[in-house]
């Protein structure tokens, strides 16, 4: 590894919903607060909550920084724990966005696959990030939930082969506080950082459910 600055990218959500705080946009910016190493130049967008605005955003991100590493935030209000997504699913896509929009095809990627696994071992990560003492519940998920939280992904790893990575954090106070979430996000974020890539390998699902 060069010693020049990595780009990491991070993205939270706006308001949706009955999300009229969005934890994944508090988490980023306690994050960006904290900081990922003097190596690293962290870049933290918010993301709208539309499908049109996600397809010109996501690839902007990408071709601007070039970066290592692009992470997506995003909120469930089933969720108790900070949870790794291991992949983005192409179609399914029937709920209406903040502009009461979706998309004709209900699919991200029209012809893509309807799966797209990321190159991050997320299970290795988990279990990286639980045994360091963190005090946040960490798990992993194969559902992002077919919203613009896995749309958003889907999009990111068909243009990264992979290289992206999605969390889906709980509501704020339900358990955890913005500051909790952000501590959460730095160590999950240096642990992917730290892995070894399974260089230029994509994985693609056949089937979904």
């Amino acid at each position: 590894m060069d010693n020049s600055k990595r780009n990491v990218v991070v993205t939270g959500f706006e308001p949706f919903g009955a999300h009229t705080i969005n934890a994944s946009w508090v988490a980023v910016q306690e994050l960006k607060k904290l900081g990922l190493g003097k190596d690293v130049d962290l870049h933290v967008y918010e993301v709208p909550v539309e499908y049109q605005a996600v397809q010109s955003l996501v690839p902007s991100l990408w071709k601007q920084y070039h970066p290592q590493l692009v992470v997506h935030v995003g909120v469930s209000g089933m969720a108790t724990t900070v949870t790794l997504e291991k992949c983005g699913r192409n179609r399914g896509y029937k709920g209406l966005d903040n502009s009461r929009f979706c998309p004709h095809s209900q699919c991200c990627i029209e012809g893509g696959p309807d799966c797209i696994d990321s190159v991050i071992d997320m299970e290795s990560v988990c279990k990286r990030v639980a045994a360091s003492g963190l005090g946040v519940a960490v798990s992993v998920s194969k559902d992002a939930g077919r919203y613009l939280c896995d749309f958003t992904y889907y999009t990111s790893l068909y243009l990264s082969h992979g290289r992206s990575a999605f969390v889906h954090v709980p509501p704020i106070a339900k358990p955890y506080s913005g500051e909790d979430l952000g501590r959460a996000l730095q160590a999950i974020i240096q642990e992917m950082l730290n892995m070894p890539e399974r260089a230029e390998e994509k994985i693609h699902c056949q089937h979904v459910h």
